[in-house]
């Protein structure tokens, strides 16, 4: 059996992220199910899943720099990580608190992570995230997030004491919110942030006290038949906190206390900004709607707001900062029931994973939903979700054009199926074999005649990319010295050089010696477009019949893809 931690080290922050994220996969329909507040979309559960998802990846990012090494991490760096993850993966109004609650904790405990140190950590956690929301209500994620903090605060010293304090502190207050929030009470329902921040605390506890909690038989969605009060039926969620009867699977009124129906848009984004610059942009967004929250810091923030106005919300991060990826979401009221606006399922879709903006517009306009792989920041599976959630289809096609994605896609197709979605994986390496998909993709015919006839022209484009050495090293080219240009061809480095138009040619002659009708082109956005006229009239002197097509990839890692068909 492992020793259990005397102190919340990077290991125990590793497993608690871990633990966190799979309680979250096992419970975000049932918590989805109830939410009803601010806006009764039914996602909290899903952006809560989302949002650990990242703050995990983030740590594994951390723990994988240290493989070589004999050592494990500092608790700093892998607290620090979790927070920095949970802030740019953060979804919706539920998973921007919980960033900010990691963030808040982790400002703490990177100064030192024991018993103490995390009852600290929790009180700012619950302060840090109190002042994140433009106007806090009680009965929510806040008033959980508060209460465990008091209630760990009378076992200091003890570890495994302070995190079983701060679980059960919040389980007895996610019980008393619908006696808090009016909307819940009526719904019969707790609040659906705080029962997934019982969640995480949960995990916690498990992390450090070897103890699951438990886990009660349900009956329904997030529901387990108990009587109570004399033979009254409540439910009984994960970690036996009770929920009301009568939760309504039905339309809900659009209470005052909820907001009414409430804005038209959800708006999110990232946003780099000095300090100065966010708070008046509070000021801005408050005027604009409600459900705010701005939460981070040191320059980088996740911003959340519910706006009839998306364009004057994104004007307002223009003008704080440079805002990014940005998410706009558009609400209905259906019978006084918000609703998130879903048209009819499209028959297919393709969903493709592109590594710079030029690329994405490319594969747009050939009707694809695209996600962008920024240099260093690989997707997560919960993003390529998105996207096949985002493309609303009934089969999906999903190109993930990166062998290292290979897992990733593999985890999103997966999800995707349990939520209904027809989901076909083309192990696509290179972006230059998605366009070859791409270009083939018929949705009129049959979805495995389509799968198969993409599959094929993926796989019969080989693929080459250009990359600087940031150092000296062995190759299986040979030694290169930092600055040479090196040529990967199929994933393998074949050529060393010394400059980027003499490396292509010598790339090309490779390529197409074994033959092929069409060389892809695609610059990165600091290559000149003398490069590409160069080698254009370098294929067609030297390879009759062959064609040549450029694109332009925008801000991507590497200088030049090539692809031959």
């Amino acid at each position: 059996m492992p020793q259990l931690p005397d102190d919340l080290d990077a290991v125990a922050v590793r497993t608690w992220c871990s633990l966190a994220l799979e309680a979250l996969g096992r419970e975000r329909t049932e918590i989805d199910a109830i939410n009803v507040y601010p806006i009764a979309d039914g996602d909290t559960g899903t952006n809560l899943y989302l949002t650990v998802e990242s703050a995990a990846a983030a740590v594994e990012a951390v723990f994988a720099a240290h493989e070589t090494g004999t050592t494990t991490p500092a608790t700093a760096d892998a607290v620090r990580a979790m927070a920095h993850g949970a802030l740019i993966g953060a979804r919706g109004n539920s998973g921007t608190i919980l960033a900010q609650l990691l963030r808040g904790m982790a400002g703490v405990l990177a100064e030192g992570s024991d018993a103490d140190h995390l009852g600290l950590a929790l009180a700012r956690a619950a302060d840090a995230a109190r002042q994140a929301v433009a106007h806090p209500v009680e009965g929510t994620v806040l008033t959980v997030a508060t209460a465990a903090a008091e209630a760990a605060r009378g076992d200091a010293g003890d570890l495994h004491a302070v995190v079983r304090a701060a679980y059960e502190g919040a389980r007895a207050a996610l019980a008393r919110t619908p006696e808090q929030l009016a909307v819940l009470g009526r719904a019969g329902v707790v609040d659906a942030g705080g029962r997934g921040l019982v969640t995480v605390l949960g995990a916690l506890l498990e992390a450090v006290t070897g103890q699951a909690p438990v886990r009660e038989p349900r009956t329904g969605p997030g529901k387990a038949a108990a009587p109570v009060d004399g033979g009254s039926v409540v439910g009984l969620p994960v970690g036996g906190v009770p929920v009301p009867a009568g939760a309504a699977d039905g339309p809900l009124d659009c209470p005052e206390e909820a907001g009414g129906c409430g804005p038209a848009f959800e708006v999110i984004y990232l946003l780099e900004a000095r300090d100065e610059q966010v708070d008046r942009l509070r000021a801005r967004l408050d005027a604009l709607g409600d459900s705010l929250v701005v939460v981070g810091g040191d320059g980088l923030w996740h911003v959340h707001v519910h706006v009839d106005d998306a364009g004057a919300a994104v004007e307002a991060g223009v003008e704080a900062g440079r805002p990014y990826r940005i998410r706009i979401t558009h609400f209905a009221t259906e019978s006084g029931h918000d609703v998130r606006v879903q048209a009819e399922p499209a028959q297919r879709a393709v969903v493709v994973v592109v590594p710079g903006d030029g690329l994405a517009g490319l594969c747009t306009e050939a009707g694809a939903t695209t996600v962008i792989a920024r240099p260093g920041e690989p997707p997560a599976s919960g993003e390529l979700v998105d996207a096949i959630r985002r493309a609303h289809a009934r089969e999906v096609v999903l190109l993930p054009n990166d062998a290292a994605l290979r897992h990733t896609a593999a985890a999103a197709a997966e999800q995707a199926r349990t939520e209904g979605v027809r989901v076909a994986l083309v192990p696509t390496r290179a972006a230059v074999q998605g366009i070859a998909a791409l270009a083939v993709h018929e949705p009129d015919r049959g979805f495995d005649e389509d799968v198969v006839a993409m599959t094929a022209a993926a796989g019969a484009t080989r693929y080459a990319e250009l990359a600087v050495a940031e150092h000296r090293s062995w190759t299986m080219a040979g030694i290169c010295q930092a600055g040479d240009v090196l040529g990967l061809i199929d994933g393998d480095v074949a050529v060393i050089g010394a400059d980027v138009q003499t490396t292509a040619r010598t790339v090309l002659d490779r390529m197409l010696a074994a033959g092929g009708e069409l060389v892809t082109l695609v610059l990165g956005e600091d290559v000149p477009d003398t490069l590409a006229d160069a080698l254009e009239e370098y294929v067609r002197e030297g390879h009759l019949a062959v064609d040549t097509v450029v694109y332009r990839g925008g801000h991507q890692r590497a200088p030049l893809l090539i692809g031959v068909e």
